[in-house]
Order: structure tokens, then C-alpha cells, then sequence
């Protein structure tokens, strides 16, 4: 079983993505740095918009500063190299994804998909840290990534359970597969681009 499988992704990455990366290394540190710091930021926003969801309140409370810590990492990594943070970018990939959350619908239906989207971006970065921490020549870099990738996977796993702690578990896997099923079509959809995480 391949590991982009075992994330429940329905569509491995390109693989000249890794490569394109490996050129821009500049703009994809920048992109990751901003990536971990709206990590953060959504945490601590779905915290404020459900205080009383306690066992999300609690398990959210480390992850805002876990992100954080990421975000201060990826700017040490960049500042060793003598590299400067660039302006962040718009995020076709995020931006797609927002536009499939349920229009319309209760506020229940909203924080579902609030929780998927977590869970589907933290999947799909650590698919991509994994290609990094695999493909890149920089041998400290490699293992960069790997501890990203490992730290992820956690995250992931973590919406999804979440997701099934305050919905019935089938609701979230139906709802679940067609996020996976729009999400590989965002990923034909989009530029391949070495100058972003997604």
C-alpha cells in the first residue's frame, strides 16, 4: 500500500514538484514558514469559535504551539542560510479547498468540514514533506522534512478523530471521501509550482 494511500489521498503529488523545490528553495521555506503560522492561527480560530467543544479545546491547545514552534524553526533554517522571509502568496490550493465547504448549511455542518480541511491539508503537507525528506540533495534538510512529515501525520490523524468524536463516524467517512475526491481534482487543476508547499 502506498503511503499517499495510507493517508486516504487519492492523488500522489507530481513528481517534478520535489524537484521544482529543490530550485526555489528560498520560496518554498517562505511558503512553509507561512503555512505553520496560519497552522497556528486556525487552530487558535476554531478554538474560538467552539470554547465549549472541550476535548477539541484541549487537543488544539498544544497543536497552536507546536505550529508555532514550526513557524519559529523554519525561520532559524532560513536565517543559517543567510536567506530572507519573502512576502506570503495567495494559496490556490487552500483557497480551492474553501470554496467546496457546505454552503448553506447548520453550523454543525460547517465545523465538520472545518475539521476535514485541517485534516486534508496536514495530509497532503505531510505527503509533501515526505518527498522533500526523500528527494532533496541537502542531507540536513532530508531529515528537516522527515521530523515535519512524522509531526503531520500526527495532525491529521488528529482532525479525523476529532471529526468522529462529535459526528457518527459514517457521516464523517461519506463526507470524508468526497473531500478526498475534490481534492485530487484541485491537484490536476493547479500549477505545479516549486515556489509552494501545496
Amino acid at each position: 500500500m502506498s503511503k499517499v494511500s495510507i493517508l486516504g489521498l487519492k492523488l500522489p503529488s507530481d513528481p517534478r514538484w520535489v524537484n521544482l523545490a529543490a530550485i526555489s528553495l528560498q520560496d518554498i521555506l517562505t511558503d512553509h514558514a507561512y503555512c505553520e503560522q496560519k497552522a497556528a492561527s486556525s487552530a487558535i480560530s476554531l478554538i474560538q469559535r467552539n470554547p465549549g467543544r472541550t476535548r477539541m479545546v484541549e487537543e488544539l491547545a498544544p497543536i497552536v504551539t507546536e505550529e508555532w514552534g514550526h513557524f519559529r524553526q523554519v525561520l532559524a533554517e532560513m536565517k543559517k542560510r543567510g536567506l530572507q522571509l519573502g512576502k506570503q502568496r495567495k494559496d490556490d490550493y487552500v483557497n480551492a479547498l474553501l470554496e467546496f465547504k457546505v454552503k448553506g448549511g447548520s453550523a454543525e455542518d460547517a465545523f465538520l468540514d472545518s475539521l476535514l480541511i485541517f485534516a486534508l491539508i496536514e495530509a497532503r503537507s505531510c505527503e509533501r514533506f515526505r518527498l522533500l525528506s526523500e528527494g532533496l540533495e541537502d542531507e540536513y534538510l532530508r531529515e528537516f522534512y522527515r521530523k515535519f512529515m512524522i509531526s503531520e501525520a500526527g495532525h491529521y490523524r488528529l482532525f479525523i478523530d476529532l471529526a468522529i468524536e462529535y459526528f457518527p463516524e459514517d457521516r464523517v467517512r461519506q463526507r470524508w471521501q468526497e473531500w478526498l475526491h475534490r481534492e485530487a481534482e484541485i491537484m490536476n487543476e493547479i500549477e505545479v509550482r516549486g515556489d509552494r508547499m501545496h
